[in-house]
């Protein structure tokens, strides 16, 4: 059995696992990968020196296995399916691998008596925006079945620390984007739905053209505003979230964003002074349940954690993925392993 204490990262092989594994490393914790490989990438992490057990949150006797044979002091949780309009054609997997998983993850967690979780959420749990920025006291009004999912988890946890004294911290993201800026880890979706890395992959000429969804919105250009935060400044607060708990704090929930929106088209722009490349797009109408304006407030993070970005402007955000996507996607047809 281990001596140090160890923490496990669910996901850990996804995209914004594998960042939040190495700030932990860069924080000197010993960390262990628990990731079913469905969308995580092993090729991405093993360089990383880190050890990775492949199995499921569902697995309650692997993870009861786990539990007993490793000093384990906390668990931080991204292993989830992420895709809004899946989850709409398909809520059975999403109640199932998000809300039953993360349940038999809990309940093997109690049984050896580990009781300090943090938790992937989204901002998505908000629905559409009655004030800009959110804060954490806007009204909860999930509007698919992942963010209801996400929901799910949030109130579950709540009631676990009422009953047991559970300790978590709950993000709730906005955008994630960016990538290492060392070029070791990045957004590798399959498929990929993030504005982003699907522009990237345009100028890559890997796709013909991207999609604008909606051109009539109420915002300065008619496209939508996104609040945009670097993987790498969500992977640090996980740590400082971490160390919050593990230093005795109560359970609390944080927004993660940049308090600024970027337009669709702005993103575009930007992308293209990066890359130098040109990135054709086609207007198409609205999508169904999309907000004109998402945009954070991350004060209570900054205030309680201690959190502050160090990658906020969107030109370095572009630039950090934009180095990943060439390494990653540069021949695409021999690197297409997502």
């Amino acid at each position: 059995m281990a001596t140090q204490q160890t923490i496990l990262v669910t996901g850990g092989a996804g995209y914004i696992g594998s960042h939040g594994v190495l700030a932990l490393q860069q924080a000197g914790f010993d960390v262990l990968i628990y990731d079913n490989l469905s969308y995580g990438h092993k090729e991405l992490v093993q360089p990383l020196g880190v050890e990775l057990v492949v199995g499921h949150t569902g697995d309650r006797q692997k993870l009861d296995q786990l539990f007993a044979t490793r000093n384990i002091a906390a668990v931080m949780h991204f292993a989830a399916f992420i895709a809004v309009g899946e989850s709409v054609q398909k809520p059975d997997i999403y109640y199932q691998n998000n809300v039953v998983g993360t349940l038999t993850l809990l309940e093997a967690m109690l049984a050896a008596g580990i009781k300090k979780f943090v938790f992937s959420s989204t901002c998505a749990v908000y629905g559409m925006p009655k004030e800009i920025p959110m804060t954490e006291s806007h009204p909860i009004d999930p509007l698919s079945p992942y963010a209801a999912s996400k929901r799910m988890v949030e109130q579950i946890l709540a009631d676990f620390d009422q009953a047991y004294g559970f300790k978590s911290v709950i993000f709730r993201y906005f955008n994630a984007s960016g990538a290492d800026p060392q070029g070791r880890l990045g957004e590798d979706h399959n498929p990929e739905t993030h504005l982003i890395p699907l522009a990237l992959l345009t100028a890559l000429k890997q796709r013909p053209q991207l999609s604008v969804f909606g051109t009539d919105y109420d915002t300065l250009d008619g496209t939508a505003l996104r609040d945009y935060i670097h993987v790498c400044d969500l992977a640090i607060a996980h740590v400082l979230g971490l160390q919050y708990l593990l230093e005795g704090g109560e359970s609390n929930i944080f927004n993660l964003g940049n308090g600024n929106g970027f337009s669709v088209r702005q993103v575009i722009e930007v992308a293209k002074a990066v890359t130098g490349l040109d990135i054709p797009y086609q207007l198409c109408p609205r999508r169904p349940g999309d907000a004109p304006i998402l945009v954070g407030s991350s004060a209570k993070a900054r205030e309680i954690l201690g959190w502050n970005p160090q990658y906020p402007d969107l030109h370095t955000i572009i630039d950090h993925a934009w180095q990943w996507h060439q390494r990653r996607h540069g021949d695409y047809k021999k690197s297409n392993k997502i």
